[in-house]
């Protein structure tokens, strides 16, 4: 199954937010450690999750 153009752009908008939010810069061809991307994909599922308790208000 693959994701549409608008769903891909959305998902690399919102990793690029949460990295930026952590002070770490993704553009292209830039290297990042694993701790790095553990770390940008923590901030996302927090994001995610405020998100979705904001919601149940």
């Amino acid at each position: 199954m693959s994701k549409s153009k608008a769903a891909k752009a959305a998902n690399e908008k919102f990793k690029t937010e949460a990295a930026n939010e952590l002070g770490l810069n993704l553009k292209s061809g830039s290297d990042i450690t694993a701790r790095e991307a553990g770390s940008i994909g923590g901030r996302m599922v927090q994001k995610m999750i405020e998100e979705y308790e904001k919601n149940l208000k």
